[in-house]
């Protein structure tokens, strides 16, 4: 097997690993506490992947063409763009006609579809070049990309008691890691730079925080379960800090 066909193949299997988190969606129970704790969960992944994965490698790639002070503000002007676009999205969402949770289940597949995009290019280029490196990249990306399958099918189901719905759109937002690889073999191989990926991986890192705080842990707080909420973010947290230990 060729790098090429590997890429591809590693891409998808990580894109798909999305649609794990939608197995919640089958043990549904009358009682919100499976939903709760899987919007503080789905939020502590989501701040940990910015905080320790997407804002540090966007400076790094910024390190590389600038000094290390505006590499930071590089990333903040993007990370501020990201939070923009996710606030604007917040605003336009809500003229359509579903609860709350639906526009919760709607924005994080928006928001993850754009971080698989960039994800599968970054596991495609990566694994053409160095197989061994691609696949432990790929396998965390898999670890990842579970709980946030979980941040969408979950949503998505409680509000339209749809389980076809519910998998459907965690398979859109799966299915974009290899369209990632798909765009990066056919345009992007040779066109893609640091401080294109850099500017990139800030606004993502924008996107997701605001989600994570605004929309997932919002939504989680206003069933009156603070304890379970907290635990869950913190479990998130130590779940994902533990993916990138390991991988």
């Amino acid at each position: 097997m060729n790098a090429i066909s590997l890429g591809f193949i590693l891409t998808t299997l990580a894109g798909l690993s999305t649609m794990i988190g939608s197995i919640l969606i089958f043990i549904y129970k009358k009682n919100n506490k499976i939903l709760i704790a899987s919007l503080a969960f789905a939020a502590g992944v989501m701040i940990c992947v910015s905080l320790t994965d997407l804002i540090p490698e966007s400076i790094h790639l910024f390190q590389t063409v600038f000094f290390k002070v505006p590499a930071i503000l590089i990333c903040l002007i993007g990370m501020s763009i990201g939070l923009l676009i996710s606030m604007f999205l917040d605003k336009k969402l809500p003229n359509l006609e579903y609860n709350k949770l639906y526009k919760v289940g709607i924005i994080s597949m928006l928001a993850i579809i754009m971080h698989n995009i960039p994800e599968g290019i970054a596991t495609f280029l990566t694994t053409t070049e160095n197989t061994k490196l691609g696949l432990s990249l790929a396998i965390a990306i898999t670890l990842h990309n579970i709980p946030e399958g979980i941040s969408i099918s979950i949503p998505i189901y409680y509000a339209t008691k749809n389980k076809k719905k519910a998998l459907l759109y965690t398979f859109i937002s799966g299915i974009s890691e290899p369209l990632g690889a798909l765009l990066a073999f056919v345009f992007l191989s040779k066109i893609v730079n640091n401080l294109f990926m850099g500017f990139l991986y800030a606004i993502i890192a924008g996107i997701m925080i605001q989600i994570a705080i605004y929309e997932l842990l919002s939504t989680s707080f206003s069933y009156k379960h603070k304890k379970l909420t907290f635990l869950f973010f913190i479990i998130g947290i130590l779940f994902m800090y533990l993916s990138h230990v390991l991988f």
